[in-house]
Formats: C-alpha cells, structure tokens, sequence
C-alpha cells in the first residue's frame, strides 16, 4: 500500500479473533495503525463520523450480531464517501456462496481465517503488501480468494 502507517480496521465479534489479529498486526514489518470493533454496527457508525481519517484497509467477519460483514459491506459500496475503500472479507466460512456473493458485492479479497498465528501473521502482510490499485482494477475470482 505504501510506506507510511497504513491506517487498518477489523471488524470482528470474537474477542480471541481480534485479539490474535492485533498480535499478529504488532508483529509484521509494515507499520499499521489498528482500529477493532465488535460488530458491523459500530465500524459504520465509525466510518460515517464526520471528518475521520478513512481506513485504507477494511477486514470484515461476515458473521457478526446487529449488523453482519454482508449488510456492512452493501452499505459501504452504496455510499459515495466510503465506495472506494479496500475490503478483506476475513472469515471461517469457506462457503463457496459466501464467497461469491461478497465478490459480487464488491469485496477486494477474501481470506478464510487462518488456523495458526504464524499463518495468519503471513497472510496479513503479504495482503498489506498488495499494490491495491493494480489488485483492484484486475479483479476476478481467481485474484479474490486470497489463498495461504
């Protein structure tokens, strides 16, 4: 993405899942600003607070309580402020309709939450590391399911 802070959100329920992922974050070579929040409800309510500083980079559960990845994810693609921002669904589903549909809607990348720290460690900065404007204007399915 570049090499100042990169500005990062994580949308995620469970509290042991954002726990490893702030540990995880902490640990890699890219310098990251992390901002958690415990449901969708509270990163939209974030991301339509007025003059913030907008996250570079969105990692959305699709599973949580009162709003879930998929409601947050229509939203933010419906919303001219927010369309533009890059988003990792980061979830266990490996259903092939979930990943499908949050293509179809507008998702960047899909990755399968990984069952090691090290692994997800990996994974988290090998996606930081993506050239965003080059990953997104050649988009399709086969550059959307991040593989490990």
């Amino acid at each position: 993405m570049s090499n100042k802070l990169l500005n990062i959100a994580l949308a995620d329920d469970d509290e042991d899942d954002r726990m490893l992922f702030s540990e995880a974050i902490e640990e890699i070579t890219i310098k990251t600003q992390l901002t958690c929040f415990k449901h969708g409800q509270e990163l939209m309510e974030h991301l339509n607070t007025p003059n913030i500083a907008l996250p570079n980079l969105i990692f959305l559960d699709l599973n949580m309580p009162i709003k879930n990845g998929m409601q947050c994810l229509k939203e933010i693609r419906s919303n001219p402020a927010l369309r533009d921002l890059c988003i990792a669904i980061y979830s266990t589903s490996s259903s092939e309709k979930d990943i499908e549909e949050t293509f179809l809607n507008g998702a960047n990348i899909y990755l399968n939450k990984p069952n090691n720290f090290v692994k997800l460690q990996d994974s988290v900065e090998r996606i930081l590391q993506l050239n965003w404007q080059y990953h997104t204007s050649n988009l399709n399915k086969d550059t959307f399911l991040f593989r490990i």
